[in-house]
């Protein structure tokens, strides 16, 4: 079985979500299951389709999220000894050398991805072009814009 990086936030938010599926979400659903059946025929029944289609949602988000957290490989940045590399985890300050503009991203897992949090998947090309680089290094990124070069600022792991 793959291991799925996560940092400790991460493995935190899809613990909270999943709390909140089986405690809220599903007995919710089962409630207006319960509803639409009382409604009779369940052949031209609207409302029982829909409760029936969030269920299988919400079921396969709860499978998925227990997958997930199953084969996680939990990360907490403040314990890396990278010696200044940039690693799966880790926050760094860039330099876009094209427009001359400060950017600072941390490297997390698929799930955590949040480009407007500064949070970029460990998949994306940027993070590929940065994993294994350290301060003073120069990144080139093939963005869908063409050829990026980021020189890297600062390496931190918080």
């Amino acid at each position: 079985m793959i291991k799925v990086p996560l940092t400790v936030l991460g493995a935190e938010q899809l613990k909270t979500e999943l709390q909140r599926l089986k405690s809220i979400e599903r007995p919710s659903v089962i409630a207006a299951i319960a509803e639409a059946r009382s409604h009779g025929d369940l052949s031209e029944n609207a409302e029982y389709d829909a409760a029936k289609e969030r269920q299988g949602f919400v079921e396969g988000r709860i499978a998925e999220i227990e997958s997930k957290l199953s084969n996680a490989q939990i990360i907490d940045p403040t314990t890396l000894d990278a010696d200044g590399r940039i690693v799966f985890g880790a926050t760094v300050k860039l330099l876009d050398m094209e427009s001359d503009d400060e950017v600072c991203y941390q490297i997390v897992g698929d799930d955590e991805a949040d480009i407007k949090q500064g949070k970029v998947s460990v998949n994306s090309p940027i993070a590929r072009a940065l994993i294994g680089k350290e301060s003073g290094d120069v990144a080139e990124v093939q963005a869908p814009g063409g050829l990026r070069e980021y020189e890297v600022l600062d390496v931190e792991y918080r």
